[in-house]
């Protein structure tokens, strides 16, 4: 009976005809990611610093950076033509459901397999506390990376979802919280995301002094998730030269042309896509008052989990609404880890669950609180990497004609559902 009053309530909420919208944004590219990294490489001699038997982990994150497995390819290279003995750590704190077999699924998941990069991977939750921070914190890093002779960080730079900082997502988060496994990511989480700022670069540069990291390789993506910079640091440049390439980042980063939206659909959110399953940035959707900024939207709804996310949905908690098929993908034990380690557990709270994407949709438009709700002010993305094209809703037309970055690429359709009452 309950589905049947669901059903009532919701059936006849009218859903808006959409366009496809073009929006454009800076575009720098590297037309030869593998070149580029080569000459950077080459530029700071990072042979020097490698001898003939060494060995050498690569710390690799768990986003679905663009071109990630032909870097990690690259720098494996180098190490071997140097005479190194290259391996993978995975350096992703408490995600993969915090255990090593979880991670390493991760890393192979986005391509990060040792037939294609040419060096195993090696997964450990074990960490050895390497020194104290100012303020008496434990500096933790992983096993195998701590036994290595070298170790090398590979991350892209990029805002975060839940701070401010010169330091946010990006080399030495990598240092401080990826390398330092569940243990480390743990403690820099602590006292909450209000000390996040400050404790990354205190318990990184003690890392970075107490071990024997070589080298740093920093990624920027541009707006349409191609890989526009490669930066090699050595690591006494790292604390110097990463606030500079986060501004840039920022700059960089896509969003919605929009400031004010009564309803926003995700297709899909995953730990690939962000540590918090979406870009809070873009959404203006914050699970921590220590971040702001972005549209005003009233409801959003998500309709689906990455398959390379695993089962992690964190994210949902911050959002209004969901289908039956993203809350059959959610697993306890690969989500709550992450809100566990980083004290925030609204990220992994269950929104409204609604039986398919029809419902999950019209649940958003019927609970906006406009009166006509055919007037809707209504936008469709895939998720917040893929917005180069998105569907909005007719009345929205005037202002996309106005926008130099938004042109109409379509005739108005309605949005089209199978039997199922899910999206095509």
């Amino acid at each position: 009976m309950s589905q049947e009053t669901i059903d009532r309530l919701l059936d006849p909420i009218p859903i808006p005809k959409v366009v496809r919208v073009e929006q454009t944004f800076e575009r720098p590219k590297l037309t030869d990611v593998e070149g580029e990294l080569k000459t950077k490489m080459s530029a700071r001699d990072i042979t020097a610093k490698i001898t003939p038997g060494m060995s050498v982990a690569l710390a690799v994150g768990s986003r679905g950076i663009t071109d990630l497995p032909l870097v990690v390819k690259g720098v494996v290279a180098a190490v071997k033509d140097a005479g190194g003995v290259p391996f993978i750590v995975p350096a992703m704190g408490s995600h993969g459901g915090a255990t090593a077999e979880g991670q390493k699924e991760m890393l192979i998941g986005m391509g990060i397999r040792e037939d294609y990069v040419g060096a195993p991977i090696r997964a450990t939750m074990d960490t050895v506390v390497v020194g104290e921070s100012e303020d008496g914190l434990p500096c933790n890093i992983d096993k195998y990376a701590y036994e290595a002779d070298g170790i090398v960080i590979i991350n892209r730079v990029k805002p975060h979802v839940a701070f401010r900082g010169p330091f946010e997502s990006g080399l030495m988060k990598m240092v401080t919280i990826g390398l330092g496994k569940q243990k480390g990511a743990d403690i820099c989480h602590e006292l909450g995301f209000g000390k996040m700022a400050h404790n990354i670069p205190a318990i990184g540069r003690v890392v970075i002094e107490k071990t024997n990291i070589l080298f740093a390789v920093g990624i920027l993506e541009n707006a349409y998730h191609e890989v526009c910079r490669i930066e090699v640091l050595m690591k006494d440049e790292i604390e110097k030269a990463e606030p500079g390439l986060q501004e840039e980042a920022k700059r960089l980063s896509p969003r919605l042309y929009f400031d004010q939206l009564d309803v926003l659909i995700i297709d899909e959110i995953g730990k690939d896509i962000s540590g918090t399953g979406f870009d809070t940035n873009m959404v203006g959707r914050y699970h921590t008052p220590y971040a702001s900024g972005g549209p005003q939207i009233t409801r959003v709804s998500v309709l689906d989990i990455t398959d390379r996310s695993h089962g992690n949905g964190n994210g949902l908690g911050i959002l209004d609404f969901t289908t039956r098929r993203a809350y059959d993908k959610f697993v306890f034990e690969m989500t709550y880890p992450n809100s566990l380690t980083s004290t925030v557990p609204m990220s992994v709270k269950i929104p409204m669950v609604l039986k398919n994407d029809e419902h999950a949709i019209q649940a958003a438009i019927k609970t906006c609180n406009i009166l006509d709700k055919t007037k809707v002010r209504f936008v469709r993305i895939k998720n917040t990497v893929a917005v180069k094209e998105i569907e909005v809703s007719e009345n929205l037309l005037e202002e996309v004609e106005k926008s130099p970055f938004m042109r109409v690429i379509s005739e108005p359709y309605a949005l089209n559902f199978n039997e199922k009452g899910n999206l095509f």
